[in-house]
């Protein structure tokens, strides 16, 4: 008499087991998907995947999906930006051969805090950085200096150079208004916190709340740099959404 299950045979039916189980998940998601989409089961928009990003929703794993999606969907960019508290207005292109220029951007006025000056920035950026500013500057400064931010001073998006102003070598993101470089916070009692003195300085309230913006601008930005990357960062924080990842 042969046994009812041999090695050979429980490994010829694993295979099977396993595409049968895969198979009922594929087909579970997608009768899923059919219902959130359809309506018919309701979540909240800012757990379900196929509503459009909103910068008042609460941050999730989703939101970087969503924000991934703007990138060259600038209708549905420009919408989100109408959607909410920031200030702007469409720039026209102006692009040169030499990888620089301007395309699909818009000059931020302010956003939930106000900006030293306006800042020209690609639309993924100006997203990015509503996002930043409604769920990482406000709630870092209320935890870490008991009062909010008034005003964030920036020193730059757009300037036609190469990395760290190096006469060879790649063009920064800043080359096309895709990032944007921070030095200083104003406070609401008027003190400003800067990267300059505070990064290292004595007061550790304003050491940990410029921590706590480095880290949370990782949530939403494809490149932070901060002082602990190089000397070239040393006064400033620079946020970008280019092709790389780094939080430094």
């Amino acid at each position: 008499m042969q046994p009812l299950s041999t090695p050979h045979h429980r490994t010829r039916i694993l295979p099977v087991l396993l595409g049968r189980l895969a198979l009922t998940a594929l087909i579970g998601g997608v009768v899923l998907s059919g219902l959130v989409w359809g309506g018919v089961i309701d979540i909240p928009r800012h757990l379900n995947p196929f509503v459009p990003l909103r910068i008042a929703d609460d941050v999730n794993w989703l939101t970087r999906i969503k924000l991934s999606r703007l990138d060259g969907d600038t209708p549905q960019c420009l919408a989100v930006l109408a959607n909410s508290d920031v200030s702007y207005k469409p720039v026209a292109d102006r692009v040169s051969g030499d990888g620089c220029g301007l395309s699909d951007a818009v000059e931020i006025g302010n956003a939930s805090r106000a900006l030293s000056r306006n800042a020209t920035a690609t639309c993924p950026l100006a997203v990015a950085w509503a996002l930043f500013d409604e769920h990482v500057v406000g709630p870092a400064a209320r935890e870490h200096l008991g009062q909010d931010v008034v005003r964030i001073v920036h020193v730059g998006t757009y300037a036609c150079r190469n990395i760290n102003h190096r006469d060879q070598g790649r063009r920064s993101e800043h080359a096309t208004a895709n990032a944007i470089d921070i030095a200083a916070f104003v406070l609401a009692d008027g003190r400003q916190v800067t990267v300059r003195r505070d990064w290292e300085g004595g007061d550790q309230r304003h050491a940990a709340f410029l921590r706590a913006v480095r880290d949370g601008a990782c949530t939403f930005f494809d490149v932070v740099l901060s002082p602990d990357y190089n000397e070239a960062h040393h006064d400033h924080f620079h946020f970008d959404m280019g092709s790389y990842r780094a939080c430094r």
